[in-house]
């Protein structure tokens, strides 16, 4: 059995203070943002991983509140295929923990020769990434030693909402300023029933994990953070794609967990899918979604008290600690997950 104790656990404790410092850092790059943003239309996203996952979060983000229509990057294009597009008008943001990837570097890289100008969120300040970006939005989460991705993930999704910000969203930026004291209170009071949660996911050996709009992005995390530190077989799926077909496989023996923003449009969806759930005779988790989604799950964990649009930042915590106990009660070790190093290289 592994320690009562783990990196992953310090590290996600440590979010609130790396958010703040995050955001003291990069709100007054807005303007700079808004520069590139004046010479672009169209935001490409590079990443991959978590990082990726980050990156439906912006993507959404953008499209809702900026009014830009947005893509996913697919860096097999150049590194393997060796395209060339015209990415004029185009701003490429690339999205990397370490900044050192070599794909996502050199996919950043190619989109720039395309024509397009470029934005790097990355935690290495001194990583090729950041440094050959027009723009580098570098979070200050301080090193991370555990495998899984937590406090460098949510400064991701900050960093993202400025760039949200900086192109033009009509949202209140003293909102995103309150987020770390948000996570801080939440933090200094963990939820009883994230342990009934724990103790009922013992013993399965898949889930299915669903989210819309929004949270759409901690949904896809969640179900990556479940496969790397506790070997479950966990598939994020948004909440239209579960209806078309994988719903077949949530039964007894394979619980879903649903992810929400307390408010919002997509909301009412997502407590329709967990009575659909329940009804069926299999477990609903709910993470975040407030008293009507509690009301539909079997068990449900509250998120912190955000709006929809930042909601993701705060929802990504309670899985997080999740994912941490389950794996630490299954006997394994969160902080080293076999098989996986800090930066994945890929070709």
């Amino acid at each position: 059995m592994t320690s009562t104790t783990s990196m992953m656990c310090s590290e996600i404790t440590e979010q609130p203070a790396a958010l703040r410092e995050t955001l003291a850092a990069l709100l007054p790059l807005t303007p700079e943002i808004a520069a590139l943003g004046r010479e672009t239309r169209h935001v490409l996203f590079i990443a991959r991983g978590s990082s990726d996952n980050a990156a439906v979060y912006g993507s959404y983000l953008l499209q809702v509140h900026c009014g830009r229509l947005t893509s996913l990057a697919s860096p097999s294009v150049t590194t393997t295929y060796g395209a060339e597009l015209d990415l004029s008008g185009v701003l490429a943001v690339a999205v990397s923990q370490s900044g050192r990837t070599e794909e996502i570097v050199e996919t950043m890289r190619w989109a720039a020769g395309c024509g397009a100008r470029t934005v790097a969120v990355t935690n290495g300040a001194g990583a090729p990434l950041a440094q050959e970006a027009d723009l580098a939005l570098v979070t200050r989460a301080g090193d991370e030693l555990a495998v899984p991705a937590t406090k460098t993930y949510t400064t991701q999704l900050a960093a993202l909402a400025v760039l949200a910000l900086g192109l033009g969203a009509d949202r209140d930026r003293g909102q995103l300023a309150a987020v770390p004291d948000t996570l801080e209170a939440s933090l200094d009071s963990p939820d009883g029933r994230i342990g009934e949660i724990v103790e009922r996911l013992v013993g399965v050996h898949g889930a299915v994990v669903s989210g819309r709009g929004m949270a759409f992005s901690t949904a896809l995390e969640t179900a990556l953070k479940l496969k790397e530190a506790c070997y479950l077989r966990a598939m994020g799926l948004s909440y239209a794609d579960l209806l078309h077909g994988p719903i077949a496989v949530v039964d007894g023996g394979t619980p879903a967990i649903l992810v929400a923003a307390d408010s919002g449009p997509t909301l009412p969806g997502m407590v329709e899918l967990a009575e659909r759930v329940v009804a069926t005779g299999a477990a609903a988790y709910g993470i975040g979604g407030g008293p009507d989604l509690g009301a539909a799950c079997d068990v449900a964990v509250p998120g912190p008290d955000l709006p929809e649009w930042l909601a993701p930042i705060g929802l990504a915590i309670p899985a997080q600690i999740i994912t941490e106990r389950l794996s630490r009660r299954l006997g394994y070790n969160p902080d080293s997950p076999r098989g996986l190093g800090k930066v994945t290289q890929t070709s």
